[in-house]
């Protein structure tokens, strides 16, 4: 499918990946690219952290509840037993990406004296918070593919997140 819709031959393909499996990451590790396209282009000057945690919750549920990010999280979580390579792949261009973005934005507001992270080290933190906001909903909506998530859900998801999250770690001030 991917040499006809490219409109090359299968040893075009070939020549640029060793194997289908190679072909299989690439296309993985693009998917997780194109998803993360939107949380990197948030723009985020001005906004104080509450609003910049929500979001990236926000941006980042839309992504990880869409139709097409499910079909591609139930496809790798069944085939990494099989290619261990493209369990771990994936997760490097997508959830560990996510938690890199988070973990930038946790640092700014460390030095800035916003949160007190108690010593926990700001990529463990940042994952934390996307899993905050990841978990019930995405096994949810795993579980229940054909009741996918409303706006407002999704909207209050990541509100409870954002707030259990700095109700933890926010200095008051």
């Amino acid at each position: 499918m991917i040499q006809q819709a490219a409109g090359v031959s299968k040893s075009t393909v070939y020549a640029h990946y060793p194997n289908k499996e190679a072909l299989f990451v690439a296309v993985v590790e693009a998917e997780c690219a194109r998803f993360l396209k939107t949380i990197n282009e948030i723009t985020f000057s001005g906004k104080c952290l509450a609003d910049i945690l929500l979001a990236i919750a926000q941006a980042y549920l839309e992504i990880v509840l869409s139709h097409d990010a499910l079909a591609l999280y139930r496809m790798v979580v069944a085939e990494a037993p099989r290619l261990p390579e493209l369990g771990r792949r994936f997760y490097l261009a997508g959830p560990a990406t996510i938690n890199n973005i988070v973990a930038h934005r946790l640092e700014v507001a460390v030095s800035n004296g916003e949160l007190d992270l108690g010593g926990i080290g700001l990529v463990s933190a940042a994952s934390l918070f996307v899993n905050m906001v990841r978990g019930e909903a995405h096994l949810q909506c795993l579980t229940h593919p054909n009741t996918p998530a409303s706006a407002v859900q999704r909207d209050q998801w990541a509100k409870d997140a954002v707030f259990a999250y700095l109700r933890a770690f926010a200095l008051l001030t």
